[in-house]
């Protein structure tokens, strides 16, 4: 489907009976992308894009949604079922490369370009671990027509499944009687209709803990209190330098966790995911978007850089760091205070940064606090300090009913392509 802004699809004649804000998205040579935020009436659009994200048939073959990878029971995370912490996709035997980050609270995220984290000029925004994606109307259609992901051929394919499915009288009721003899303004529509979904609220609740103590209705325990002390504090845990949250706002959405910024950790390889078995493969992040501009200089030097995810629903949506390769909260966090202090615990052959090639591993930040300790000297957080910080982020857990395919689902939480 060809990038083009709303002013050239006639998104407002298009979107029927609705009234649009069309946005185009630019940045230093990056894709076109269209954000379509409905001014009024919004409803049907929202409701068509949840039937899509639910959709299993909408895969070639049937039997994969938006839903699969993107479960609303895991913060809208997950694999598929695969258990290796890459998705598994409609093909037998396909798989990802990435682990599946979450849908909550990207509405907030600008397109990828230069902007600050942490008081210094950094790369932020985009979709996806890389930020290949500038708004969530591309990052829906990379999965649909990625071959290891729902592997649809292209858009008249797609455009034909659209048509076949049961909303497909809503679907022209919005976007116009003919939409379907054209196949990429059905996709196009497809895409706004799902953008509109993940902009709705079911998205970005604030309904954890933590926003009700922001909120003054509740407390945190002492541990929890602890674990926010640790969190914050730049001689212990220093979290907030990438993961930021407004300990003095009393609105929850002052604190989002993360900074939509790029970070180099320099997680371990996990030997789980079905691409690590070429010894040959790495996946380098950042740079292989900035590669594709020609305005940026020196691109290699963000290799090995993913973007940060937020934290809330952190507790749901296991495994952790870009690859999957931590299967629990506490080893995840355990990680940063003990990455350079205790190396052996995280790269047993000892080479640390394994995940990266060789001449990539100074890209890695071993300046910023808590990486800046040596080995053998103390971690930063000791293990009792790991836990309750734990703890803590088991406050971001959100509580609140889903609705799939206008059915309600259970309530979730325990307080109340390449991606």
């Amino acid at each position: 489907m060809k990038d083009e802004t709303a002013s050239r699809r006639g998104v407002p004649t298009i979107l029927r009976g609705l009234t649009v804000l069309a946005i185009a998205l630019t940045g230093s040579g990056y894709p076109l992308a269209t954000v379509t935020l409905a001014a009024q009436g919004s409803d049907p659009l929202v409701e068509l894009g949840r039937l899509v994200f639910f959709d299993k048939t909408l895969s070639a073959p049937a039997g994969v949604s938006c839903a699969s990878c993107h479960d609303p029971a895991k913060a809208f995370s997950g694999d598929n079922g695969s258990g290796t912490g890459v998705a598994a996709g409609a093909v037998k035997g396909s798989a990802g490369f990435r682990n599946v980050p979450s849908l909550m609270y990207l509405k907030a995220s600008p397109s990828l370009g230069l902007g600050v984290v942490d008081d210094e000029p950094a790369m932020v925004g985009g979709m996806f671990w890389d930020g290949r994606a500038s708004a969530f109307e591309d990052q829906a259609l990379g999965p649909l027509m990625a071959a290891h992901e729902m592997n649809n051929a292209g858009a008249i394919s797609l455009a034909t499944r659209l048509s076949q499915a049961p909303y497909a009288d809503q679907f022209q009721s919005l976007f116009g009687e003919n939409v379907f003899s054209n196949p990429e303004e059905a996709v196009h529509g497809l895409t706004l209709a799902v953008g509109a979904f993940q902009r709705s609220p079911e998205f970005s609740p604030f309904s954890s803990k933590f926003d009700a103590v922001v909120r003054g209705e509740t407390e945190f325990t002492r541990q929890e209190a602890r674990g926010l002390d640790w969190f914050t504090i730049g001689q212990k845990g220093n979290c907030l330098s990438c993961h930021t949250v407004d300990i003095d706002s009393d609105d929850p959405a002052d604190s989002l966790f993360t900074s939509f910024g790029y970070h180099a950790l320099g997680a371990p390889r996990n030997p789980d995911l079905p691409a690590t078995a070429d010894a040959g493969y790495y996946d380098l992040g950042l740079c292989e978007t900035l590669r594709k501009d020609e305005q940026i200089e020196n691109p290699d030097q963000y290799c090995g850089f993913f973007k940060t995810p937020t934290l809330r629903n952190i507790e749901l949506t296991a495994p952790y760091m870009h690859n999957g390769v931590f299967k629990t909260l506490r080893d995840a966090v355990a990680f940063y205070a003990t990455r350079d202090t205790n190396p052996e615990l995280w790269f047993p052959d000892g080479e640390k940064f394994n995940d990266l090639p060789e001449a990539m591993r100074g890209n890695v930040d071993t300046s910023k606090r808590p990486y800046h300790r040596k080995p053998g000297k103390r971690p930063a957080l000791k293990d009792e300090e790991v836990d309750d910080i734990v703890a803590f982020l088991k406050t971001l857990t959100k509580s609140v009913n889903y609705r799939v395919q206008g059915q309600n689902a259970s309530t979730v939480g325990t307080t109340g392509t390449r991606r």
